[in-house]
């Protein structure tokens, strides 16, 4: 019996994939990526990132097999916190911030939430990486603002506003291309946190 034989076809597979370089996984997730947002979840195929990745159609169905299991891993390999590093030494300083941040990555954000649409509350795994992806990380950030502020006794912890911080961020941003079919810039955002977050806080 040779020894491929032996090891038997899992570590065959683990073999073909091997051959597929980090480099190359990124620009197959970062080509996932950009058709959604161009097209649309229904509209994204495999066979399009082949053509767009100049690839064969069988590499990435050895690799991710069905379409959703693709997405869901391009969606957790981008994963990337937006407020990470934010600590301005005061709870107001962060929350500016991150408004600010928050509206320059705002658009393109949206655009995947909207072209994943209805899918993702079909799709408990791409459910799961896109919270993994794009929610996640922005309420740890925000937690960990309002765990520092609460540390230098800027504000107590059981102030009643505290716990809507992330929903009132991460919610404007969702709903202003509803309400009034523009993305929430930084501008925009920051004005929001000035006018509303702020003030509910008791901060200057």
């Amino acid at each position: 019996m040779t020894s491929q034989a032996a090891d038997g076809p899992e570590t065959v597979v683990a073999s073909r994939r091997s051959k597929i370089t980090p480099e190359r996984e990124r620009e197959f997730y970062d080509a996932v990526i950009e058709q959604l947002r161009e097209c649309g979840y229904d509209a994204f195929t495999m066979e399009g990132v082949a053509a767009s990745t100049r690839c064969s159609k069988s590499t990435l169905y050895r690799q991710w097999k069905t379409k959703p299991q693709f997405v869901a891993a391009a969606l957790r390999a981008n994963r990337c916190p937006r407020f990470m590093g934010i600590d301005t030494g005061s709870l107001a300083g962060d929350l500016r911030a991150a408004a600010h941040a928050a509206g320059v990555w705002s658009g393109r954000d949206t655009q995947l939430l909207q072209a994943l649409g209805h899918t993702v509350m079909a799709d408990k795994e791409l459910q799961q990486a896109l919270r993994e992806a794009l929610i996640e990380p922005e309420v740890a950030a925000l937690k960990g603002m309002i765990e520092r502020a609460v540390d230098r006794g800027e504000i107590a912890a059981d102030h009643p506003a505290l716990e809507f911080i992330p929903a009132q961020v991460i919610g404007v941003m969702r709903v202003r291309p509803v309400l009034e079919g523009r993305y929430a810039d930084s501008a925009y955002l920051t004005q929001f946190v000035e006018a509303v977050v702020i003030p509910a806080l008791g901060l200057t």
